[in-house]
């Protein structure tokens, strides 16, 4: 299998999880490469007691004969800057942190790599050692030079998406601009297109106030920002529903109705999809010119070590992503 065929999946915070799911993964899956400390999966194929050895790739093209034979972990390596124990967080390797994400998109910029997906990282920690970084969604739009991307989450068939990802609550109003959310929405509508194969995406979109804003009465952003977008853009042909209230747009029979849901912050529409799908679910990155797909959950620090984290989001966005792969290419 070549490079351009393989999946890279970065191994997240070294005293997390991510190392001992990225193992387990990677064994199930011969399509897929790690990018880590070979010495770190080295250690934790043996923490865990795996049958399995580390195959260290000079370049993501390399066909050594024998790798991606049952039994090897595939790895691009990248060195940790100090060594790694379970559970301990050391800002001494937010640097190798990051430099496993910009590894992973490069090469998937340069089309050398068919996508990435991502083991959880700890955001505290890394700005812990002075470096300013507020979610892998952000840095990864960085990395590929485009000005906006758009954080959706999926738990089987409920697709949810952020105008506003991780913001303190109190900034969240001064955000939800018409610029911003118009892009926001053009981005979601094409990638359920182009990505998720759906020909006219149907997307509800929920308000910012409680009610909705009830007719302005607790608060003036729908009226005032969100509904004249929504306008602008069923001009333009898109299926738009709302602003809807956001304590009831999640009913079963309501949802039926749409492909996708657009919260305007993290919290409104997270919960709900986390409750349905925890464990299970997968955190998708639109607007970027790859692929990329992430779990649902957090480094786990209480876990990391004991062998007994849950590898199902991972697999799911392995999955989720060779599907998003095919279908694009």
């Amino acid at each position: 299998m070549s490079g351009p065929d393989r999946l890279l999946l970065t191994a997240g915070e070294p005293a997390g999880i991510g190392p001992e799911l990225a193992c387990r993964l990677a064994l199930r899956n011969s399509d897929v490469v790690v990018v880590a400390d070979p010495d770190l999966l080295g250690e934790t194929v043996g923490r865990l007691g795996l049958d399995a050895s580390i195959a260290v790739l000079d370049s993501i093209a390399d066909r050594i004969d024998s790798v991606g034979e049952s039994g090897q972990i595939l790895c691009l390596p990248v060195a940790l800057s100090a060594s790694a124990r379970p559970g301990r967080l050391d800002p001494a390797n937010a640097g190798y942190v990051l430099e496993t994400l910009r590894l992973a998109a490069g090469l998937c910029l340069q089309g050398a790599a068919a996508g990435m997906v991502t083991a959880p990282v700890h955001k505290g920690v890394i700005n812990d050692a002075g470096i300013a970084f507020s979610g892998h969604t952000e840095f990864l739009a960085d990395c590929a030079g485009v000005d906006r991307v758009v954080m959706m989450l999926i738990a089987e068939r409920l697709r949810v998406a952020l105008v506003t990802t991780h913001l303190p609550l109190a900034r969240v109003a001064d955000a939800i601009t018409a610029e911003r959310l118009e892009a926001t929405l053009c981005i979601l509508h094409s990638d359920l297109q182009t990505r998720f194969g759906i020909e006219r995406p149907r997307i509800a979109v929920l308000g910012l106030n409680p009610h909705a804003g009830e007719g302005g009465h607790l608060g003036r952003e729908e009226l005032e920002v969100i509904e004249p977008v929504l306008a602008d853009l069923r001009a333009c042909g898109m299926a738009l529903d709302g602003p809807l209230p956001a304590d009831t747009a999640f009913l079963p029979e309501k949802l039926a109705a749409f492909d996708a849901v657009l919260a305007m912050f993290h919290d409104q529409g997270l919960p709900v999809l986390k409750y349905a799908g925890f464990g299970r679910a997968v955190n998708v990155t639109l607007g970027l010119p790859f692929v990329r797909t992430s779990v649902d959950h957090g480094t786990a620090l209480d876990l990391a070590g004991s062998g007994r984290a849950d590898d199902g989001s991972l697999a799911a966005a392995i999955g989720l992503a060779r599907e998003l792969v095919g279908r694009s290419g």
